[in-house]
């Protein structure tokens, strides 16, 4: 398979997305052309799209389409040379309401683009966003709560976290449709010789994120807390997670990318790693000294499929790529409470209008295990 192509274009999906856009805005502050493919479905992208547009002008391209149409699919791609598949529907809570969607979206979707890639003869490199939904609800995980946080009975898991050894464990409909989507992606390396590669990734969190009860928790946390509203925590708050900066996480799509031809067919785990890891409670005791009052919270059941606790082990993807995460997480949510400050109308507008039944299909893969 040849590779390059006249006039090539780095493809985002989900480009208007929370972590496409910063990626798209990474990407042309170097100079590339991008194309963008999204179907503007996500509340808040409008906002996102415009700003790209603004700041970048005419090297940006979007393409309006769903990754539920090959056909649209395979004009957007024609002159890629690379892509970034971002666009997802990407809410547990979604998925349980319409595991059919959720299917058509995250499995068939990826696999529409896989196969327009594969009708071009090039080899365009692919880039999956999956999740850490794909090694299941870890109920087998022994936890120990301590100063009240969620963490591993075992040792090493305490101490380094969830490697790409765990096994794959689907749960819930949007656990199966990434998971499927996941293993696609990585058998295309093997069966058609795509340089393809995949990044499970943990909460990712940063400017330009609309974040809702169903997905987005960091966000969500603070627009409400900015609100005056209270706050709703499903289970205890003893949740652990390690949370990454989206600045770190662009960085580690681009550097992956330079290193395609040396990790074609791998999956690396992306995540704040123990360094960030960091419980619910934790987080808004944080946020309350960040506003300077105490944020008002309210106690739910624990929903189906969420993780006590789930923290990247990074060492492989810090070894392969050379890359690890720069900004700590208090730095990090001080930097969202900023710019969510500059943002807030637009934030809560989008946050109220952002629920999951008036939501049919997300385009960033964000967190959506709280």
């Amino acid at each position: 398979m040849t590779r390059t192509a006249t006039n090539a274009s780095i493809v985002v999906t989900g480009g208007c997305g929370f972590v496409g856009s910063n990626l798209a805005d990474s990407l042309l502050g170097s100079g590339e052309s991008v194309t963008i493919i999204d179907n503007l479905a996500r509340p808040g992208v409008e906002q996102n799209l415009a700003w790209l547009r603004d700041k970048h002008g005419r090297r940006l391209v979007v393409r309006i389409a769903d990754i539920r149409d090959r056909n649209a699919l395979s004009r957007a791609i024609g002159n890629a040379k690379a892509i970034f598949h971002l666009a997802a529907q990407t809410a547990v809570t979604t998925s349980l309401v319409d595991p059919t969607d959720d299917f058509e979206i995250n499995a068939r979707g990826t696999l529409n683009l896989l196969e327009s890639v594969r009708a071009t003869g090039r080899d365009i490199p692919v880039i999956f966003a999956s999740t850490n939904k794909v090694y299941g609800a870890l109920s087998e995980m022994a936890i120990s709560t301590i100063d009240g946080s969620d963490l591993p009975a075992d040792e090493t898991l305490r101490r380094h976290g969830v490697n790409e050894d765990q096994p794959l464990d689907f749960s819930t409909p949007y656990g199966c449709s990434k998971g499927v989507a996941d293993q696609y992606v990585l058998d295309y390396a093997k069966s058609y010789g795509i340089s393809t590669a995949v990044l499970r990734m943990s909460c990712i969190y940063g400017p330009r994120q609309f974040g809702t009860e169903d997905q987005g928790w960091i966000a969500h946390f603070l627009i409400r807390a900015l609100s005056g509203k209270a706050i709703t925590i499903f289970g205890d708050g003893n949740q652990v997670r390690d949370v990454l900066h989206v600045s770190d996480a662009v960085a580690a799509y681009r550097l992956l990318l330079q290193g395609i031809d040396r990790h074609r067919g791998k999956a690396f785990n992306l995540g704040g790693g123990v360094s960030n890891a960091v419980s619910l409670n934790v987080v808004l005791g944080e946020i309350s000294r960040i506003l300077g009052r105490k944020v008002e919270v309210r106690h739910a059941e624990a929903r189906i499929g969420d993780q006590r606790y789930f923290v990247a082990d990074t060492r492989r993807i810090q070894t392969a790529l050379e890359w690890q995460a720069k900004l700590g997480w208090r730095q990090g949510l001080e930097d969202l409470a900023a710019w969510l400050g500059k943002h807030r109308t637009t934030a809560l507008t989008h946050e109220e209008v952002g629920t999951s039944a008036s939501r049919p299909y997300r385009l960033e893969p964000t967190c959506s295990s709280v």
